[in-house]
């Protein structure tokens, strides 16, 4: 393998991973393994992939709209 792609496949996956943990990333999965249409195991995977900022940002924009909305009994 050249250098010069080596080097760019590395510069290539470290911007991936820069921008993943900026923006942030959530994995979710499931699966569920069924014997003759019964259902044995059920595994459910939510993963959250990001820095700190991007996670204190996304929690910040979940909670904005909730408490800007609806206005309680008073």
């Amino acid at each position: 393998m050249p250098l010069d792609s080596f080097d760019r496949q590395e510069l290539a996956i470290s911007d991936l991973l820069d921008r993943a943990l900026n923006k942030g990333v959530v994995i979710w999965g499931e699966a569920t393994i069924s014997l003759a249409g019964v259902d044995l195991i059920y595994v459910g995977v939510k993963v959250l992939v990001g820095s700190v900022d991007a996670v204190q940002r996304m929690r910040k924009t979940v909670q904005e709209p909730l408490s800007t909305g609806v206005e309680g009994p008073a």
